[in-house]
């Protein structure tokens, strides 16, 4: 009874918004002043924060925050620039968790698969496979910005311009290397580099395999350990989300005005066309190539799919992927190894969206990105995209850490948490597509594809 109310509330809170916006867009020509369509606004609100008491999760606290935020924006924009301080603090808090979670999600990312030897051709036909599939999505991501330029037209704060745009230096292909790899580990998280953290946890990872089992398995559980901590650190953040992406919307319209959520849209669009190409150019010819039908995939996937792309959570899915791909002929050892090793170094969704909006920052700030650089920069987010599949909001951490790491602004980003959940929701489903694929290439590529199990699966599902 009480799901059957939360949905009347939740038609109805999305139709006074078609509603408004529909108003707002005939505004002229209805002959409407300012003080209706406040009011108009106010009452849509109320309809929100109904919902919001009813559905009690997350999410929809975020959605609301975003509509009185734009709402402030609109009408006391004065007060909407003097909240800026609440998005600040948001940020720096998503900021502390940066360089404990890449290190210790990737010593026991690395640390955990020493069994990668075993598995012999498994394990290096599987990191070859992510490594293309995952460079095959950054590029497309690339490509999809330069063409639809979303960031492009957005007017610089003007109190940014001086302290949060600082110039990327120029640097030589020597020097960029030289930059990879860490001085100072301690002085590396000080500033904020995420590539010297990244190269000095990897290593780290990889001499503990050298280690006997007992004195590893001690330093393992302690990365475990912190890891745990940190994902629970992130949790209590996202608890402020609501407050810090209110503000950081009530300031960016205050400040700018409606124009940026025309840029927001198209980047929302630009994001969910790229993955589309990318599922229909890349994932459907690998697809056909394995010879695994459509038909039979899709079902197979059809329900953790849509458990990812409700919770934005690709662990939600993993019990129930893990048990249909086994239904549809992939076999338990394959998928024990492949799905865990994909959810850290697999996340073709999520490697797209982040060589996306890291370009949107640049062009939001009016920085010029030749297309070596935005590839270098790519490169860089496919190492630091790792392991960190089980953080929540763990693209924001990426993000904000990438655009510290070359000198980029973070006012565009804090516009970005404003549709974050929206494009979360498409990066994840893919995430999931790309790992449920992967478990049936691998099969393939070692001979233990069941095909007699997946006919049977074909004909029990029709």
């Amino acid at each position: 009874m009480n799901n059957i109310k939360k949905e009347k509330v939740l038609f109805i809170a999305f139709l006074s918004v078609l509603i408004c916006v529909c108003i707002h867009l005939f505004k002229s020509f209805l002959e409407l002043n300012n003080i209706t369509l406040s009011i108009l606004r106010c009452f849509v609100i109320f309809i929100f924060i109904s919902y919001a008491l009813l559905k009690k999760d997350l999410t929809t606290w975020i959605l609301l925050s975003i509509i009185i935020g734009i709402e402030i924006g609109l009408d006391l924009p004065k007060v909407a620039v003097q909240l800026r301080f609440l998005s600040q603090i948001f940020l720096r808090l998503i900021k502390t968790i940066i360089a404990p979670i890449l290190f210790s999600t990737l010593v026991v990312g690395i640390a955990s698969h020493s069994n990668i030897k075993k598995l012999g051709s498994m394990g290096w036909k599987s990191l070859l496979y992510f490594e293309i599939v995952t460079t095959l999505s950054l590029f497309i991501g690339l490509i999809a910005i330069n063409v639809s330029q979303a960031g492009v037209g957005i007017s610089i704060p003007l109190d940014t311009t001086g302290q949060q745009l600082p110039k990327i230096e120029t640097k030589t292909w020597q020097e960029m290397i030289i930059h990879i790899f860490p001085e100072n580990f301690i002085k590396s998280i000080y500033h904020g580099d995420v590539l010297p953290i990244v190269i000095f946890s990897v290593i780290f990872g990889i001499s503990m395999l050298f280690l006997e089992e007992k004195k590893r398995h001690l330093i393992l559980s302690i990365s475990e350990n912190i890891s745990e901590i940190m994902f629970k650190f992130t949790k209590i953040i996202m608890y402020f989300a609501p407050i810090g992406v209110g503000s950081a919307i009530a300031y960016t319209i205050g400040h700018m005005g409606l124009d940026i959520l025309y840029n927001l849209i198209k980047l929302l669009l630009t994001l969910y066309i790229a993955l589309l190409i990318f599922l229909l150019i890349v994932l459907y010819p690998i697809l056909l190539w394995i010879r695994v039908p459509l038909k039979s995939f899709i079902k197979a996937l059809s329900e953790p799919v849509s458990l990812a792309f409700a919770t934005t959570s690709s662990e939600s899915a993993l019990p129930l992927l893990m048990e249909n791909l086994e239904k549809l002929g992939v076999p338990r050892k394959i998928i024990a190894f492949v799905i865990p090793t994909g959810y850290s170094f697999n996340l073709d969704g999520t490697t797209l969206y982040l060589s996306l909006a890291t370009v949107f920052v640049a062009q939001a700030a009016g920085i010029h990105l030749s297309f070596s650089k935005q590839i270098f920069i790519g490169l860089t987010l496919i190492l630091t995209s790792k392991g960190v599949a089980g953080v929540p909001r763990a693209s924001l951490v990426i993000l904000l850490a990438t655009a510290a790491t070359f000198g980029l602004p973070n006012w565009p980003i804090l516009a970005i948490i404003g549709i974050d959940e929206l494009m979360d929701m498409a990066r994840t489903t893919v995430n999931v597509i790309g790992n449920g694929l992967a478990s049936c290439v691998i099969a393939r590529s070692e001979g233990e594809l069941d095909d007699k199990k997946m006919i049977n699966y074909i004909k029990k599902n029709e």
